[in-house]
């Protein structure tokens, strides 16, 4: 037989563990009442709209071999790198379009990242959004692996890939003097077989095929 006080020392634990469980359990409820009403009544901020501006694209075409400056209208955003980031999205937009001159899959979101440097030995990068800066700069352009395992292979297809895309940071940016490509974020050893992307690209190797046209 339990003693007498044994058992009311049991009541009372059993008591004292409800007591602390139902005021545990508003606590809880409290605070989460609170997280989301501060939640709430955080004021939205409308995100940034950047500005319609007009960038010149040099856009290939695969029947001669060409790159052909076209102008576009697009949102161009103040920050450099998203600015490369937007004018390469829109160049590669036009090149996935069904009656594309020079057809490649994926689109803008082909560009993960566009990544500004100054050139090794050259003067100190110039201050972000401001791309009329002194200053040459390298620009490292991540690919998406997709884009890279989509695109047609071929030595010329894949070459006028690439200088248009250096050749397009450059009209855009013209302290881009330099161009090197990541894929995934990793150095890949060409584009799709042919075309090395190992090597840093000079802006002028496309400048030199868009100047030679007729």
């Amino acid at each position: 037989m339990i003693p007498r006080h044994q058992s009311i020392l049991f009541v009372v634990l059993l008591l004292a563990s409800l007591v602390m469980g139902v005021l545990l359990w508003q606590t809880l409820e409290r605070a989460h009442r609170q997280l989301v009403n501060g939640a709430d009544s955080t004021p939205t901020q409308a995100p940034a709209v950047a500005t319609t501006e007009e960038a010149t694209l040099l856009v290939a075409n695969d029947s001669d071999n060409s790159l052909l400056p076209q102008v576009h209208s697009l949102p161009l955003p103040a920050d450099s790198g998203s600015r490369a980031r937007a004018v390469l999205g829109k160049l590669l937009d036009l090149y996935a379009q069904p009656d594309a001159a020079h057809p490649v899959p994926g689109g803008a979101a082909s560009v993960a990242q566009v990544f500004l440097l100054p050139v090794p030995g050259g003067s100190a990068a110039p201050p972000i959004g401001h791309a009329d800066a002194a200053g040459p700069q390298l620009a490292i352009v991540n690919l998406t692996g997709n884009f890279v395992a989509t695109h047609p292979s071929g030595i010329e297809t894949e070459t006028l890939t690439v200088l248009s895309i250096c050749g397009t940071l450059h009209a855009n940016l013209p302290h881009v003097t330099q161009v090197r490509f990541l894929v995934d974020g990793e150095q890949r050893a060409t584009l799709a077989g042919h075309a090395d992307l190992t090597r840093t690209y000079l802006a002028a190797e496309a400048n030199q095929i868009a100047d030679s046209r007729p």
